[in-house]
């Protein structure tokens, strides 16, 4: 028996980097403001560490979409793989060339990933284990997060690249 309703532990888990950076920045503030010399510096310390986890867990909340999505993404030894229903493949991330988002992918819109030599690897944006791709795509050199989050938030009318290798962009 349960006493949480699923939609606010759904919402808790989504938010759950936010909710910790808080706690942490408090209790660092606490002990800034109360605290005596050493207590002091930690305590500072603390909440500034927490200020960070607050804004990076705003931006992972923003690229978790809804999950139940078709298909599984597992990424592992620097390699992307999708599990789908009917299709799936795998990318190594080192060879990516582009990201793209599709929103006119049906049902839900979907991360196209291209890889040098590799056929373009599709996968739905709400899949399970999706949320992994943040970490992927934040280590790419050149993207830009802001953009990749607004273009979730409303996805445009055509599909867009979001992120492209520095070599493929000068041609």
């Amino acid at each position: 028996m349960t006493f949480i309703r699923p939609e606010l532990r759904q919402a808790i888990w989504r938010f759950r980097e936010v909710i910790i950076g808080i706690a942490v920045s408090l209790l660092g503030l606490y002990w800034a403001i109360s605290g005596l010399g050493f207590m002091q510096i930690l305590g500072t310390g603390l909440a500034i560490a927490g200020a960070m986890l607050v804004f990076a867990g705003i931006q992972r909340s923003r690229f978790r979409n809804a999950q139940g999505g078709c298909g599984l993404v597992h990424v592992d030894e620097g390699q992307v793989t999708y599990f789908g229903p009917y299709e799936g493949g795998s990318v190594v991330i080192a060879e990516l060339v582009r990201v793209e988002l599709d929103p006119l992918a049906r049902p839900v819109s979907e991360w196209v990933l291209h890889a040098s030599g590799a056929a373009p690897l599709r996968i739905p944006t709400n899949a399970e284990g999706a949320e992994a791709l943040f970490d992927v795509f934040s280590n790419l050199e050149g993207l830009h997060t802001e953009r990749m989050l607004a273009h979730l938030a409303r996805p445009p009318a055509t599909r867009v690249v979001i992120w492209q290798a520095k070599s493929l962009a000068l041609h």
